[in-house]
């Protein structure tokens, strides 16, 4: 091996330029460099994969949706309600509109509990043994079967008017959107900087005042977003209004009489064995998915322009 004098260039041999190994530390920069590279493309890959497999279920569903239940759909699906057994025909106005009721009914009751237990939990709760008993109650109720929620509100509440109701079924469905709304309230009033909440005790403001105006608009998307998840769980809930609201076969707009609502005529339909019925209850289905996408879309539109966060 001669000895190279220029400096910068690799050391020479007979045989022209060495060669670095893997030993040298520009050859374990390079081997480093390559397995950065394939790791990083290898994980970009599982996630892409990941995300196909849970977006691929979602997608089949739908169109299997619009594959059966589109061609049924016509104005009188909207406008009638369901024919007599036999006769051919009929529509599901009365459940959506049932289906309404029922989920604003839910939404009131459960929606403002919901966040003024994620607040306390949150802001005026913590270390405190109440709000550890609230936060593993939540946690309870979120694996509860909905059927045990119907049973539960049957004995508490059907059983004690002696006949079904609207009320019931909202009663039901709102208990089991609490968990849900409580606890991601809690979780996105926790992402609030602490500083914001100093500054504006720092200026007198008061620590309800506080909650209200400062912590609670800023966490206001995530808290939407949770309040969203728990709307659209709880609205295709079938057996839950099976033992509260029954279903009925007609217009009905009294919260203390039985009343109709998609899951619950869906399910009669889907039982059934008439051919005609299976249409409807297909067509139902679709009418049911594309009502909750409407109704998330629309809320998380609003609040990105700030409607929903106090902006003027």
């Amino acid at each position: 091996m001669s000895a190279n004098p220029v400096l910068g260039q690799p050391p020479m041999d007979d045989n022209g330029p060495l060669r670095p190994s893997i030993h040298h530390p520009s050859g374990l920069m390079r081997l480093n460099s390559m397995r950065r590279y394939a790791m990083n493309h290898l994980v970009t890959g599982l996630a892409v994969l990941s995300t196909i497999l849970v977006i691929a279920p979602l997608v089949a569903i739908l169109v299997y949706l619009v594959y059966m239940g589109a061609s049924s759909l016509n104005l009188a699906f909207f406008t009638h309600i369901p024919a007599p057994v036999g006769e051919t025909g009929g529509g599901m106005a009365n459940a959506m509109v049932g289906s309404g009721v029922v989920l604003a009914l839910a939404s009131l009751m459960g929606v403002p509990v919901g966040i003024a237990a994620g607040i306390y939990l949150a802001e005026f709760g913590r270390g405190k043994l109440l709000a550890g008993a609230i936060r593993f109650t939540a946690d309870v109720l979120n694996g509860v079967p909905s059927i045990v929620m119907g049973i539960a509100i049957y004995s508490l509440i059907v059983m004690q008017q002696k006949h079904f109701s609207a009320f019931a079924g909202g009663v039901a469905l709102a208990i089991m959107m609490v968990p849900t709304i409580a606890r991601t309230t809690e979780e996105m009033l926790a992402t609030v900087p602490h500083s914001i909440r100093e500054a504006a005790l720092g200026l007198g403001v008061p620590k309800w005042r506080t909650v209200l105006s400062v912590s609670l608009k800023t966490a206001s998307p995530g808290i939407i977003t949770g309040c969203m998840l728990a709307f659209a769980r709880v609205a295709g809930e079938t057996a839950p209004l099976l033992f509260t609201a029954f279903g009925n076969q007609f217009w009905s707009f009294k919260l203390n009489e039985p009343i109709a609502a998609l899951p619950l005529q869906i399910y009669v339909y889907a039982i059934s064995p008439y051919d005609e019925w299976h249409r409807l209850a297909w067509a139902g289905s679709l009418v049911l998915i594309v009502m909750i996408m409407v109704a998330v879309t629309l809320v998380r539109i609003y609040a990105a322009r700030g409607m929903l966060k106090g902006a003027s």
